[in-house]
């Protein structure tokens, strides 16, 4: 029995006919959450077994009874190559997540409690370009831990003029959980140019911009945690460089 919640519940929503759908399995439940997210979307909630297809189309025109092992699911009718780029994309959103969890407990064990928080917000964030992209829906407009698109460009671009630190290299002797953002940071790069590879047309001109600009200004987010750690505005156990 799986117990969806209100992220489980965003994470694992299913496109039927051009209208978002939840699959539930007969032993699974839903948290209230769940129940208000879904029910305040309009999102229909539908038995496991009709997920189920009955066959796959394939982009080269074939239709298959049964998924080959070197196949996946672009979609829950289409399949793909596994080494089709929109499913290496969604390879670096899943090691994206795993940096994430790693860099929480990092934060967590060095007593960085509101990094953990802001990273929480961000691994949802994460999640959510995976539904942008299975589902085809536009990424809302950015609000992260409180900055708009524009202040977090503005922001990572001019650290001591908000936060009284210049630009640095990072260096080994910094707070663990700084090192941990910057992995973070550095795997969202990875992301993005997987991102434009997955998403841009015969001319090299991109075809998801929003994804694209999210992942961009996720990675000044992570640069402003970084300065703001070095700044030691996050508190912590561990100040600034370590002797």
């Amino acid at each position: 029995m799986a117990l969806y919640t209100e992220a489980a519940a965003r994470a694992c929503l299913r496109n039927k006919d051009g209208k978002r759908v939840f699959y539930l399995g007969k032993d699974d439940r839903l948290t209230d959450a769940a129940k208000d997210f879904l029910r305040e979307n309009h999102v229909e909630i539908l038995p496991a077994e009709q997920a189920r297809p009955t066959g796959f189309r394939t982009l080269f025109g074939a239709t298959l009874t049964e998924k080959p092992e070197h196949m996946t699911h672009l979609n829950s009718e289409i399949l793909v190559m596994k080494d089709h780029p929109r499913i290496q994309f969604r390879g670096e959103i899943d090691s994206l997540e795993a940096e994430i969890l790693l860099a929480q407990k990092d934060a967590a064990a060095e007593g960085y409690e509101a990094v953990c928080k802001d990273l929480e917000e961000i691994l949802g964030f994460v999640r959510r370009l995976i539904r942008c992209d299975v589902l085809g829906e536009p990424l809302p407009a950015m609000t992260l831990c409180g900055l708009t698109e524009k202040e977090l460009r503005e922001r990572s671009h001019n650290p001591a003029k908000y936060y009284g630190e210049p630009h640095f290299m990072p260096d080994y002797q910094m707070p663990r959980a700084l090192l941990s953002c910057n992995r973070v940071r550095t795997a969202v790069r990875r992301t993005e140019l997987a991102c434009y590879r997955a998403f841009r047309d015969e001319n090299g001109n991109p075809t998801r911009l929003d994804l694209i600009r999210g992942l961009n200004r996720l990675s000044s987010l992570l640069w402003i945690m970084m300065i703001r750690i070095k700044a030691n505005q996050y508190g912590g156990k561990s100040h600034g460089t370590r002797p």
